[in-house]
């Protein structure tokens, strides 16, 4: 198995672990950087797995208004100390999430937020969404298929809905929002996480009165 340069690279931005070990890692894993990953964790060879289970109760609280107002965005970025959340790339990361939240309009930070009953009813939505296929062609998938099409397309809305599974709109480099954090815990050697967020977007859920012109005239027409 080859491995390149620029995945080492990439693994041990991600980590902090040695060059060699990224290397072995990428190696055993045949190229795939997600199971790469988890081989150094397990290991005990990435600084960011050892910041894993650490308490990061320090941080920001970051504000940030677009659009004129019309979008707002309220997020909490933990870090360890008070020292790193004065540090200026700490802060332009908040930043920078912030924009990325009112941009995507992310759901959830993480996976484990979404509860079974959510997931149930996104799963019956897929279904009926085959089915409703199924009508329109007149072709039937066999139950397994369908139970795999479903499980793709689950795991598709996950990474549109929850923020860490995003890629990063702010990042030039294809990445998504975990890595970009993991690569920041590796650098400043602290655990960084984002632990919440809100989004607010002008108007949402109010029903606005649409007029029809058309229909005042005619009426005030039948009135006189």
């Amino acid at each position: 198995m080859t491995v390149t340069a620029k995945q080492v690279k990439a693994l041990r931005d991600r980590t902090g672990a040695g060059m060699m070990d990224c290397k072995k890692a990428l190696v055993e894993a045949e190229g795939n950087e997600e199971k790469a990953l988890d081989i150094i964790q397990k290991k005990g060879l990435a600084k960011v797995a050892k910041k894993a289970g650490a308490i990061a109760a320090e941080g920001v609280c970051h504000a940030y208004i677009h659009g004129g107002g019309r979008i707002g965005v309220l997020l909490e970025l933990n870090c360890q100390t008070d020292f790193v959340a004065r540090n200026e790339e700490f802060k332009q990361f908040a930043e920078e999430l912030a924009m990325h939240i009112a941009s995507e309009a992310p759901e959830y930070v993480r996976d484990d937020e979404i509860t079974p009953e959510i997931i149930a009813r996104r799963e019956d939505v897929f279904r009926g969404q085959l089915a409703e296929e199924a009508k329109q062609t007149g072709k039937e998938r066999p139950p397994q298929a369908i139970a795999k099409i479903v499980e793709g397309k689950l795991a598709k809305w996950k990474r549109t809905c929850c923020l860490l599974n995003q890629e990063f709109i702010m990042s030039d480099e294809k990445k998504t929002i975990a890595q970009a954090q993991d690569e920041l815990s590796a650098k400043i050697g602290e655990k960084v996480s984002v632990r919440r967020f809100t989004r607010y977007s002008l108007g949402e859920g109010i029903e606005k009165k649409v007029n029809d012109l058309a229909a005042d005239v005619a009426a005030t027409i039948a009135e006189g």
